[in-house]
């Protein structure tokens, strides 16, 4: 979608940060590890918040440092040549960990019905399985689709600083179950257009 076609762009402004913090001897591991923390307080935040506005808006900040240490740890990576196998299967798994740990949090916060908290989690999985489902059959990784890693967390961050300023609910939901729909909603359009891309370069 929009924003994961900006990443060329971020990765630019990023650059210098990863590079300064690279030299400051900090590996990319690390950095990824970091990123992964920042998730799980989030998570823990969403789930804890009772819909306390200002304990939503600092898991959204989280969700922020996580987004920052994982666009960083590749572009330190890169920067150290020390970029890898290992290194790309393990930012890989702390990414699915950060999607539930955060997603989780948010609708068994009860800021929308778990049902459709479990569906949305359920498309996020597979779209992003899909994605590197498309690199492990030799096509390329793939991040085609309407709603993307980034997009998602675009999405939490906004929702959540909507949240902050109006708590009230629209149509049943607040800012945070609407944004747990679309991007539920998003991930499995997402997933079949993948299917879809993947089934057709098969061929």
């Amino acid at each position: 979608m929009t924003f994961n076609a900006l990443r060329p762009i971020a990765s630019k402004v990023l650059e210098p940060l990863a590079r300064l913090t690279a030299d400051s001897g900090i590996s990319p591991d690390l950095i990824s590890m970091l990123s992964l923390l920042f998730a799980l307080f989030a998570g823990l935040l969403y789930y804890y918040s009772s819909f306390d506005p200002l304990l939503v808006l600092a898991a959204g900040l989280l969700v922020a440092l996580n987004s920052l240490l994982d666009a960083m740890d590749g572009l330190m990576a890169r920067y150290l040549n020390a970029a890898s196998a290992r290194g790309d299967f393990l930012d890989h798994v702390i990414d699915r960990y950060s999607d539930v740990f955060i997603i989780c949090g948010i609708f068994f916060g009860g800021y929308v019905d778990w049902r459709i908290g479990v569906i949305t989690i359920v498309g996020v999985l597979l779209t992003s399985y899909l994605g590197t489902q498309a690199q492990a059959l030799k096509l390329g990784r793939y991040y085609g689709g309407i709603i993307g890693r980034a997009d998602r967390l675009v999405l939490i961050m906004v929702s959540s600083a909507f949240y902050f300023v109006y708590q009230g609910n629209v149509y049943g939901f607040s800012a945070l179950g609407w944004m747990i729909i679309v991007i539920g909603v998003g991930s499995h359009i997402t997933a079949f257009q993948r299917i879809l891309h993947i089934w057709k370069q098969l061929k």
